[in-house]
């Protein structure tokens, strides 16, 4: 079904059997009665409430981020499965793993370019077709670049191997396996600096992790 709207009547109440269900980040599975256009919840049963995130409030800040551009990139009535199962696997590694948070938003953001529609060409030159010296992103052309054809590009971004692993692997990974490599910490200002710059360029907007302090 996608997003869809649903109203919890009396959920705010102390012992209400929908508070758990109504609140943020609960995963679980719903029962909802349809009258008109409108859901209303009539019971729930909570699988996960990522309680971690829940108590770390630089968790929280990332993962706020993250439901923002969920919500930009989903209309209601509109099956999101992939999405969905994105989201998921993405709340559970913040939850329960100390892997770095600007990793993490990365991946999510490369990984959910694909599901968009987006993906950039990372076989071979974009311009030439070369599969060897391939060292640049460029954000103008969606893909990487060869050092001869990047010396009149001025979207193309230096990439190490490591950055250009990280890509490819994103891209390509199962889904339940895309957060499961590592990267040292200067690839990774890279992978961090190209995902942010394509991710804003392909959906025209800014988007960044702020403060819910």
């Amino acid at each position: 079904m996608g997003k869809i709207s649903c109203v919890a009547k009396g959920a705010k109440r102390p012992k209400s059997m929908l508070m758990a269900g109504s609140q943020l980040l609960c995963f679980g599975e719903y029962v909802l009665r349809k009258s008109n256009d409108m859901y209303t919840m009539q019971s729930c049963d909570p699988i996960e409430i990522f309680y971690q995130i829940r108590v770390d409030i630089e968790k929280l800040n990332y993962v706020a981020a993250i439901i923002k551009i969920i919500t930009d990139v989903t209309t209601e009535n509109q099956n999101n499965y992939n999405i969905l199962k994105l989201f998921l696997n993405t709340l559970y590694i913040i939850s329960e793993s100390d892997k770095n948070l600007d990793f993490i938003i990365s991946v999510f953001k490369m990984r959910l370019l694909k599901i968009l529609g987006y993906t950039p060409n990372v076989n071979e030159c974009v311009s030439c077709g070369k599969k060897e010296d391939v060292e640049q992103f460029s954000i103008k052309d969606d893909g990487f670049k060869c050092k001869e054809c990047s010396k009149q590009d001025k979207s193309a971004i230096q990439m190490s191997e490591g950055c250009r692993y990280a890509i490819i692997y994103t891209l390509n990974a199962d889904a339940k396996k895309i957060f499961s490599f590592t990267i040292k910490e200067e690839s990774l200002k890279e992978f961090e600096l190209i995902t942010r710059i394509y991710f804003n360029e392909k959906l025209e907007k800014e988007y960044k992790v702020e403060s819910l302090m």
